[in-house]
Order: structure tokens, then C-alpha cells, then sequence
């Protein structure tokens, strides 16, 4: 028997329909909690019952509008609980932000993804439990425990739903991204292709080669953030200019700023599969978008972390436990 208290589920303003979905699966209610500001800009952070002995779990993505707010949000958040003598604290960030400032590539860059995670461990912080970090050395950044959930189990499981299976070519957009689109094609139990690509100069991006067979077929790319989507729309005019049947697009973080939803709306693509790992906004839901809740997945990764089960159970192919995706506004 687990000698920790029960669980209980806090949030902050980042994406608190996540955390009420969360709740949901576990069948609990949403800690009480006060998160604002003070009238000089201050964060205030009241927690309104007991979380003594408790089992904390602080749902909190680092993501815009207000990336900086709510990252002070989970930290303040983080100390309160800790000074209220909780027993464990553990952070549930389905967006890292700051995740792509993960190396230095030119003289006097800061690694701010590590300085994150300096943050978050000396506040108190337990565990960290995230989902398709940008670059697959931040958890060692950590010295704690970080559980890394894959993003591609519940894209998968949504193209299996949709009956694109085997009935495709996953792509990835880039050599970086091989590694998630050979998973998805794994999946699938489909082929692979890969963009060789080069960048002339910032958010431009030339195709120097395009490795596997594209002619008649639908084309799935993937990739881990749509972000201003220049790079993900790139290669989807260039499939179907290469002679592809159709395009749809797959990410887990849904960043979406400057020109992408119009970059979006124009893309010759079929569907453009997301989660709500970062809230989308009712009226940047374009109609060729769905929304995958993860809700369940971060439900049963916690229930898992809190009974000190295997997480990575949840991803094996075949293992039954994952759970079926839901479809955000589907009734």
C-alpha cells in the first residue's frame, strides 16, 4: 500500500480545461486553489485546502500568451504546497516552453531549457511528468525524475480511427524528427520517408532531397510542434508537388503563433491532428482541425506514478492499456 497521502490535482491559468478533464478520469474534484495577480502584477497563489501528506500534482503547461506568468504560476504554486508540508510534489507540464533553447549554437547563448529545470527542481519539485520534449537530452538536465510521454500513441491511435492505418507513408519533415515518425510508422504499420532539408537563412527551409516514395500515396507528416507552421506547410505543398494523393499533418504541441494559422489554412492538407497540450482557442480552430485530448493519458500516467507503476506500460504496442483517444468538440 502507498504510503502517500491521496492524490490531489491543482492548476494554475495555463490550461485549466486540462486539469478539469484530468480530474474527470480520476474521478476526484480539482484542488482549491486561488491563482491570480496581486494589482501591481505580482503573481498571488492561494491554496485553499489542506495538502498535508498529500500526493500533489500541479498541472501546468509553459506556453503562451503568457509563457512567463505561468511559468512563475507553477513555481509559486510549487512552494506554497511544499511549505503547507505536502508529501509529494510533482509537476505536470504537458508543454516544456523554453524547450527549444536546449544547446549553446553560437558564443554567449544561455541554455535556458536548463535553466528551467534548475528552477523547477530547487523550488521542490519531486518529479517532473512531461510529453514530447523538443530535444530528447532535457530530462537529463533534471536531477530528479522526469516521466517523458510520447505524443505519437494518441496520434496513431487517432489515424487508426480515421482508417489511414497501413493506408499510408509517414514523413518526417527533418533528420531530427526521424526518430518520432519512424514510431508512428511502426505503429501504423506503415513506410517511412524523410525530408532532407537545409535552412538558408531563419524560418526559411529549402528540400534538398526527399528519401522514400511519395507518387499516389497519403503522405502523414509528424512532427512534435506546428509553431509559426512554415516548415510543416513547406513540406506539405512540396508532397503534393511531388504527386502525393493527400497530406495530413500530426503534432502534439499546437504552439501556433505569428503567420500559422493562415500558413494552415492555406496548406493543401486533408486534416491537421493536434492535443490539447497547449489550449487552442475556439476561433483558431480551423475546420480541418482535430483536437485529441490527452486527458486520460496524463490521468493514467498519474494514477500509475502515484500506486509506483510502470509508466512506459502505457506506450507498448499491443499492452492494452492506453487508452482511446477523445476527440475535442466530438460528440
Amino acid at each position: 500500500m502507498n504510503s502517500r497521502g491521496n492524490i490531489k490535482v491543482f492548476t494554475g491559468n495555463a490550461n485549466p480545461d486540462l486539469a478539469k478533464e484530468i480530474v474527470r478520469y480520476l474521478g476526484i474534484p480539482l484542488g482549491d486553489a486561488n491563482v491570480g495577480k496581486f494589482s501591481d502584477g505580482e503573481i498571488s497563489v492561494s491554496i485553499n485546502e489542506s495538502v498535508r501528506g498529500g500526493d500533489i500534482f500541479l498541472v501546468q503547461p509553459i506556453c503562451a500568451p503568457h509563457i512567463n506568468d505561468h511559468l512563475m504560476e507553477l513555481l509559486i504554486m510549487a512552494d506554497a504546497v511544499r511549505r503547507a508540508s505536502a508529501a509529494r510534489i510533482n509537476a505536470v507540464i504537458p508543454y516544456y516552453g523554453y524547450a527549444r533553447q536546449d544547446r549553446k549554437s553560437k558564443a554567449r547563448e544561455p541554455i535556458t531549457a536548463k535553466l528551467i529545470a534548475d528552477l523547477l527542481s530547487r523550488v521542490g519539485m519531486n518529479r517532473i511528468i512531461t510529453m514530447d520534449l523538443h530535444a530528447s537530452q532535457i530530462p537529463g538536465f533534471f536531477d530528479i525524475p522526469v516521466d517523458h510521454l510520447p505524443g505519437v500513441p494518441a496520434l496513431a491511435e487517432y489515424c487508426i480511427q480515421a482508417g489511414y492505418g497501413s493506408n499510408c507513408t509517414v514523413l518526417s519533415p527533418d533528420v531530427g524528427s526521424v526518430t518520432r515518425a519512424r514510431d508512428l510508422a511502426t505503429r501504423l504499420d506503415a513506410p517511412l520517408a524523410i525530408i532532407d532539408k537545409r535552412r538558408p537563412k531563419p524560418n526559411v527551409m529549402e528540400i534538398m532531397n526527399i528519401i522514400g516514395n511519395i507518387e499516389g500515396e497519403r503522405i502523414v507528416i509528424v512532427d512534435d510542434i506546428i509553431d509559426t507552421a512554415g516548415t510543416i506547410t513547406s513540406a506539405a505543398k512540396a508532397m503534393m508537388d511531388k504527386g502525393a494523393l493527400e497530406v495530413i499533418l500530426c503534432a502534439t504541441h499546437a504552439v501556433l503563433s505569428g503567420p500559422a494559422l493562415e500558413r494552415l489554412a492555406e496548406a493543401p492538407v486533408k486534416e491537421i491532428i493536434l492535443t490539447n497540450t497547449i489550449p487552442i482557442p475556439q476561433e483558431h480552430i480551423l475546420p480541418n482541425m482535430k483536437i485529441l485530448s490527452i486527458a486520460s493519458l496524463m490521468g493514467e500516467a498519474i494514477l500509475r506514478i502515484h500506486n509506483d507503476l510502470s509508466v512506459s506500460k502505457l506506450f507498448e504496442t499491443g499492452d492494452g492499456n492506453y487508452k482511446e483517444v477523445h476527440i475535442l468538440g466530438a460528440k
